[in-house]
Order: structure tokens, then C-alpha cells, then sequence
């Protein structure tokens, strides 16, 4: 009877922990939607991941017919713990804003290599009277796992320039044929097709195989793509992680991989939608590995003006309304708290200041709302795309930092442009376009920006944030 109560008592516990888990998983979830609210829900997440861990480590379990306790190899998993702890915690601390995506491509990465070692882990264990449905959970994941951690690595390196995007010959019919042989060695593995020794060979080889796999598939995949593709990876991963908590029979791991993979599949789709292309085409297209000219032979633009600092800061000092729209140049300069102050300047002159923020703007899902949160600009003055396009037309001034693509208005009228079709933020409805850039070089997406030679546009070059700090003190020289 002791021993009953006792294991009620411990299994309940680990179950109540769990749950909590799971729960602060949806809630923390729901918080990151809106700015406002996403620290407080990343850390909500992180606590009940910390539960989570506490309860796996120390509860018991019932299993066979007896108490046993879970681990017991507690030097090995602390010194992880704290391994981990610290470079995750210092890795953080050093990051620069523009360094953020890589460093998401690199934890994402790290998420589809453990994946991938569960489930090698759990294969040398199983025997002959394991069903085939786990085994095919084990395999599935060991796949999904690897193509997400190779694939992960490769993003990671081409964010920070360390590989450059390349297109291999034959590349789209090597990756069609590499998935085939993984689809029926995978059917040889888990049918029983062939003898134990030939399987666990066989089991190896496709993870050599998604590996390859994985570094094809990204490779080809850059520019204004980027975003997408992380987007995509880590929805992998989270994939592979609920593998992983349907072999352990864990609720927190299960819940957390489902609820990554899903919104990592949501955040695709999304992307891909405010680029208006198909998820088929950014992974076949190679959309942004296209160089200046590709959609065919160079457009003779005609000349560009450029504007000094004294008369944009007249301009903007005398508008009523302007628009900042930020981009990855801002990030470089870590501008965004000179332009913070910039804002609070003009709005002390009576002028109304809001941000247009584009989806895909910078390297990943969000990163202007990041950076400018970081320089503690309010909430409600950051507008999503469709709202800033709606009131661009009764914008005075708009201020272009470091922003390319994405106000590239090839992609509304040039059929021969390689970013044809996707949205952007429309500037030339403003009657005024100020745009900073260090040089006329294309942006991420190889591209020439027609934008620059529009009547209406100036440019203003220099480092976006040197270039705002004399905008600054210019400003509050005039009365």
C-alpha cells in the first residue's frame, strides 16, 4: 500500500509538472504575438521548460511493475546544464542585433542535432520486437532531424558570409534523386527487408544521405529568401523534437515540438505570402542568389540627386507627418537608438513620426520589430505593412535607412525582375523619399533598386547612424 501511495503520489507530480509545462509552452507562445508582451512570455516559456527539466531529473517513474528512479548519471547532466547555461547566456549577451539570425540559424541547428542523436541513441537500442510504428518515428526523426541541423549550419554560415550562395549543377535532380534513395533505403530499414546487421548499415547511410540532403537543399537558397528558410528549418526541428517526445512518452516535449513545428509552418507560409511566391519556388527558385541583371540586360536608369544633411533635416522639420522605414543597414549601424531620438526631436517640433515595417525586412521573421524594441520605440509606432501603404499617401517625408528590396518598386513593375510579385512598402506615394544607403551597391537580393532614380527620391549617403546623428543636431538648430 506504501508503495502504491508512493507512486501516485511521485507520478502526479511529474504528470502536474508536465502540465504546467505544456500550459506555459501555449501562453508564452501567445505572448510573443505582439511586441508588448514578448519578453514576459519568453520568459513565462523558459520557466516552465525549467519545471519541466527539475521534475524529469528528480521524480520517480513507474516502470515494470516497480519504482525506479529516472537518471542517475547526475555529474554528466549537470555539467551539461551548466555548460550549456553559460555559453547560451554569454553567447546572448555578446550577440549584435545584426548577428541575431544566425545566431536563431545556430540554436536551431543545435534543437535538429539533438533530435538526430535521440533518435541514433534510441535505434541502437531497439531489438526485434519493436513495432514498426516506432521505428518509423525513430527513423522520421533521426531524417528530419539531420536535414534540419545540416540545413541550419548552412544558413547559419551564409548569414555571417563565411559561404557564399552557389548553385551546382544539376542541383534540383541531385537533391530529387538523394531524396529517393533516403525514401527506399528508409522502406528497406523499417519493412525488414533486409538482416539486422545490413539495417543498422543501411539506417547510417541515410543519415549521411539527409545530411547531403540538407546542404543541398540551402545552398542555392539566399538573399530576400533568408527569412523563409529559417522559418522552415525551424519548423524541422520542432518536427524532430516531437519524434522525440512521442519515443519518450514525454507531454512537454511532444507539446513543445508540435507547437514549434506548427508556427514554424504558420511563419512560412507567411513569409512566402508577403513575398507572394510559392513555398515551392523559393526552394527551387533560389530567389535572391540572382545577381544585379539577371531578369536580362541593364536598364539605363538615368541619374540619381542627392539631398545634404541640412536640407533633409529642413524638410523633415517642416513635414507633417514622416515615415521611417528601417532596414538591414540600420541593424549595421546599430542606428536604432539615434533613431529613437531622431523620432523624439521631430515629434518635440509637432511633426507625427511612425515606423513601416515590411515582413521580410533584415535577415529573419521580425528583426526590425526586434531592433526597435531594443531602442524602447513605443509599440504603436511600429505599422505592419498594409497599414503604412495606407497612409503613404498622406506622408510628407519618408526616411529610407538602409532598406533596399523591399521598397524596390521593380517588384510592382518589372515583369523581368526577379522579385516581381512581391509586396513592398510603396514610398512613391509619399512627396517626398529620402533614402540613406552607404553606396548605390545592390541590396540583399542582388538587385538593382529602381527606386534610387525616381523624381521623387534623394539620396543621402553615408553609416546610417553618423548620417543620424548629424541629422540630430541639425534639427534642433532650427527654431
Amino acid at each position: 500500500m506504501e508503495q502504491l501511495q508512493e507512486l501516485l503520489h511521485t507520478n502526479i507530480l511529474l504528470l502536474i509538472a508536465y502540465l504546467i509545462g505544456s500550459v506555459t509552452f501555449i501562453i508564452g507562445l501567445k505572448m510573443l504575438s505582439h511586441p508588448a508582451t514578448a519578453r514576459k512570455g519568453n520568459l513565462i516559456a523558459a520557466g516552465g521548460m525549467t519545471v519541466s527539466i527539475i521534475a524529469t531529473i528528480f521524480l520517480y517513474q513507474y516502470k515494470d511493475g516497480a519504482l525506479y528512479h529516472n537518471l542517475q548519471n547526475y555529474l554528466w547532466i549537470f555539467a551539461g546544464l551548466a555548460i550549456g547555461a553559460v555559453l547560451g547566456t554569454v553567447s546572448a549577451k555578446k550577440v549584435k542585433m545584426t548577428a541575431m539570425p544566425e545566431m536563431v540559424s545556430l540554436f536551431n541547428g543545435m534543437g535538429g542535432a539533438c533530435a538526430m542523436l535521440i533518435s541514433i541513441v534510441e535505434y541502437r537500442k531497439h531489438d526485434d520486437t519493436m513495432d514498426t510504428a516506432k521505428l518509423l518515428v525513430i527513423v522520421l526523426g533521426m531524417i528530419i532531424g539531420t536535414v534540419s541541423f545540416a540545413g541550419s549550419m548552412i544558413a547559419w554560415g551564409k548569414l555571417n558570409g563565411k559561404i557564399k550562395d552557389k548553385t551546382i549543377p544539376g542541383g534540383q535532380a541531385i537533391n530529387f534523386l538523394l531524396f529517393g534513395g533516403i525514401i527506399v533505403l528508409c522502406a528497406m530499414v523499417i519493412g525488414g527487408f533486409v538482416t539486422p546487421e545490413m539495417a543498422s548499415m543501411l539506417f547510417y547511410c541515410i543519415t549521411l544521405l539527409a545530411a547531403i540532403y540538407g546542404v543541398l537543399f540551402v545552398m542555392p537558397i539566399g538573399g530576400a529568401d533568408m527569412p523563409v528558410v529559417i522559418s522552415l528549418l525551424n519548423s524541422f526541428t520542432g518536427v524532430a523534437a516531437a519524434f522525440g517526445g512521442f519515443l519518450y512518452h514525454n507531454p512537454v516535449m511532444l507539446t513543445g515540438g508540435i507547437l514549434v513545428g506548427s508556427a514554424g509552418t504558420i511563419l512560412t507560409m507567411l513569409m512566402c505570402k508577403a513575398m507572394n511566391r510559392s513555398l515551392k519556388n523559393v526552394l527551387i527558385g533560389s530567389f535572391g542568389g540572382a545577381k544585379a541583371g539577371a531578369g536580362g540586360p541593364a536598364k539605363d536608369q538615368g541619374s540619381y540627386k542627392e539631398i545634404s544633411l541640412n536640407d533633409s533635416a529642413v524638410l523633415m522639420a517642416y513635414a507633417q507627418k514622416v515615415m521611417i522605414i528601417p532596414g538591414y543597414g540600420l541593424a549595421v549601424a546599430q542606428a536604432q537608438h539615434i533613431c529613437h531620438e531622431l523620432e523624439k526631436v521631430l515629434e518635440e517640433k509637432g511633426v507625427s513620426v511612425v515606423y513601416g515595417i515590411h515582413p521580410v525586412a533584415g535577415r529573419m521573421p521580425g528583426h526590425m520589430n526586434v531592433l526597435l524594441a531594443e531602442a524602447d520605440v513605443p509599440y504603436d509606432k511600429l505599422m505592419e505593412m498594409e497599414d503604412a501603404n495606407d497612409q503613404m499617401g498622406s506622408t510628407n517625408v519618408v526616411l529610407i535607412l538602409g532598406a533596399n528590396d523591399v521598397v524596390n518598386p521593380a517588384a510592382k513593375d518589372d515583369p523581368a525582375s526577379p522579385i516581381y510579385g512581391m509586396p513592398i512598402l510603396e514610398v512613391e506615394k509619399a512627396e517626398h523619399v529620402i533614402v540613406n544607403k552607404r553606396s548605390m551597391k545592390p541590396g540583399y537580393a542582388g538587385i538593382e533598386n529602381d527606386l534610387f532614380f525616381r523624381p521623387k527620391t534623394s539620396m543621402l549617403f553615408g553609416d546610417a547612424k553618423a548620417v543620424l546623428q548629424k541629422l540630430v543636431a541639425e534639427l534642433k538648430q532650427i527654431d
